[in-house]
């Protein structure tokens, strides 16, 4: 027969056996004996161990009128672990006990030290094992995709699910096992925290206590009513700020991400393959890359480092609103950033500076030859392409270049040509080649003008036109293009073939047909221009006497002569030595 004692463990009281009531003292006076080298919080321990205890032991007895025995200590120690089995200094939260205590499954609770208002978003977030960033987004999520359902949702949640108060409840909160070395290490932790706290808001407290707010929120232990909903509306206006802070610092790292992967991308599409020598025409470098002499694969780096530095510090800045454990740049990794970027921008704009000195004056380049071919026949203007070097199916103007190889040699394809027909009083026809281009300084523009590789042929009646012209790669951006005029003597009969349909540009004809509709069709030269032979007259005749046919005005030595026709009626004025006359 034993005699029991009765024992206050954790707010509950026990009828316990003399034996197992020494047992429990023994194993409490060993785990204070294991905490005596370092005091800090040991009081704070031994009680939460105590309530631990108290917490198994009531799931074990189910009769308040049950004892306690010595069977029933021995599980409890098995459970929390003996005070030798653990490391009693700093190592204890650097390695794992040797005595292994039985894994511990999770309970959900609110988590008081990470909430924005109840801590149910941080609570599931330990029981699922996932972030609370992700919960709160879901929540977020909720109250505006589900038509405000996440407010009521989560309002139950916070009333429903407890709060972990308690270092044990804590412990289960995340699944870690409740033990002696799991208590010391949480209570440590959190008395690591409440230190730091304090030394950061020592000038805080400070403050307040000279602007005597302080000893007024001492004297007020209660809150009125009204204080109690401002400081509520205050809270969730907080939180509305704080969760829209989030989601910018969420679109803050998705568009930088974004940027620096296209960035990549871009580097490595314009840089790698350049410097291998492959072709990639597909893709075109920004205007300042070309002609400069700064290599291309500098300016790639330039323009990378550039756009790319502000991009990494605008995506660390949306991991910082995301998530405050996020570290911030050393001092000097801040400083050599900085120094990059400013070497970048500086390189940039000296290639810019060169580019627009590069292209700061006009030249041109006139080739004129005679046409060797009798005035009588009819001569042919037909503009010609070359499939070999071009892949476009269709040969017509345009103003942009396309990227070919003349043998093994890169050249730039363009199309980029204007063709007039124009009178002439010389006896015999000629073709005047006008190249233009820019330039550095005018002799610079001039040569580059010069270089410009351009063909034409006569074979008997057939003028051929090559309707294309070539040139280096580095004259991207010299604005380069041609202007043939083909002078003809008076009466000479000219026919334009359809393939100069595009090429045609502001040709003079009595009739105003329009440069588009003149292919395919015979002209005669005249003073004032193209005269069609085989046009429609009904169309061309009609509106050349409707515009022009209305007025007439000749000035020669015998005087003005003036002759309106507005179709009904007809007027003239004659104006001579012998006066003025009105008809």
């Amino acid at each position: 027969m034993n005699k029991t004692i009765n024992i206050n463990l954790g707010g509950v009281f026990f009828h316990i056996d003399e034996l197992a009531y020494q047992k429990l003292k023994l194993y409490l006076d060993a785990i204070r004996r294991s905490l005596s080298d370092d005091p800090q919080g040991r009081d704070e321990i031994l009680n939460d161990i105590e309530h631990r205890i108290g917490e198994l032991l009531s799931e074990r007895i189910k009769d308040a009128r049950q004892v306690v025995n010595e069977n029933d200590i021995d599980e409890i120690t098995k459970v929390m672990g003996k005070p030798e089995d653990y490391l009693v200094d700093e190592e204890i939260f650097e390695d794992e006990p040797k005595y292994k205590s039985r894994s511990a499954s999770k309970k959900l609770f609110r988590d008081a030290d990470d909430k924005f208002l109840g801590g149910v978003s941080s609570g599931l977030g330990h029981y699922f094992g996932i972030d609370a960033l992700w919960v709160r987004i879901l929540w977020v999520v909720l109250v505006f995709a589900g038509f405000g359902t996440g407010i009521p949702i989560y309002i139950l949640l916070w009333i429903l699910i407890p709060q972990a108060e308690t270092t044990a409840e804590k412990l289960q909160m995340k699944g870690e096992p409740v033990n002696i070395s799991n208590i010391e290490k949480k209570i440590r932790e959190e008395f690591q925290e409440v230190s730091s706290r304090v030394k950061d808001g020592v000038n805080d407290v400070t403050e307040k206590v000279k602007n005597s707010e302080f000893k007024k929120n001492v004297s007020s232990k209660t809150k009125s009513g009204l204080q109690e909903i401002l400081d509520t509306l205050g809270t969730i206006l907080i939180t509305l700020f704080k969760v829209f802070g989030k989601l910018i610092g969420a679109l803050l790292i998705f568009i930088a991400a974004a940027t620096l992967i296209g960035l990549i991308i871009g580097a490595f599409s314009l840089g790698s393959f350049g410097i291998l020598g492959f072709n990639h025409g597909f893709i075109h470098h920004p205007p300042f890359f070309f002609d400069s002499i700064l290599p291309t694969w500098l300016l790639i780096l330039f323009t990378f480092i550039a756009i790319g530095i502000p991009f990494v510090v605008l995506f660390m800045l949306g991991l910082k609103i995301l998530s405050s454990n996020v570290k911030s740049f050393s001092t000097t990794t801040k400083l050599s950033l900085l120094g990059v970027w400013i070497i970048s921008l500086l390189g940039l704009g000296f290639a810019s500076i060169n580019f627009a000195t590069q292209n700061a004056f006009d030249g041109v380049y006139n080739q004129t030859e005679e046409l060797p071919f009798v005035a009588a026949d009819t001569l042919k203007v037909k503009m010609i392409g070359n499939e070999n070097l071009s892949s476009r199916s269709e040969l017509r103007r345009r103003y942009n270049y396309e990227t070919v190889y003349d043998g093994d040699i890169q050249k730039l394809y363009s199309s980029r040509i204007n063709v007039d027909v124009k009178s002439t009083d010389n006896a015999n026809a000629s073709i005047k080649i006008r190249k233009e281009s820019k330039g550095k300084n005018r002799l610079n523009a001039n040569n580059n003008a010069e270089t410009i590789d351009y063909q034409f042929n006569l074979k008997n009646k057939d003028l051929q036109l090559n309707g294309y012209f070539l040139t280096d790669i580095k004259n991207m951006v010299k604005d380069q293009l041609i202007d043939i005029t083909i002078y003809l003597p008076i009466n000479t009969i000219v026919y334009l073939d359809g393939s100069t349909r595009t090429f045609l540009d502001d040709v003079d004809n009595i009739q105003n047909i329009h440069e588009r509709d003149m292919p395919k069709h015979y002209y005669k030269m005249t003073e004032n221009g193209l005269e069609c032979l085989d046009c429609d007259p009904t169309i061309y005749g009609e509106r050349y006497k409707k515009e022009n046919g209305h007025f007439k005005l000749n000035i020669d030595s015998n005087g003005v002569e003036l002759k309106v026709n507005d179709g009904d009626n007809n007027a003239e004025i004659k104006i001579d030595e012998n006066g003025m006359k009105i008809d």
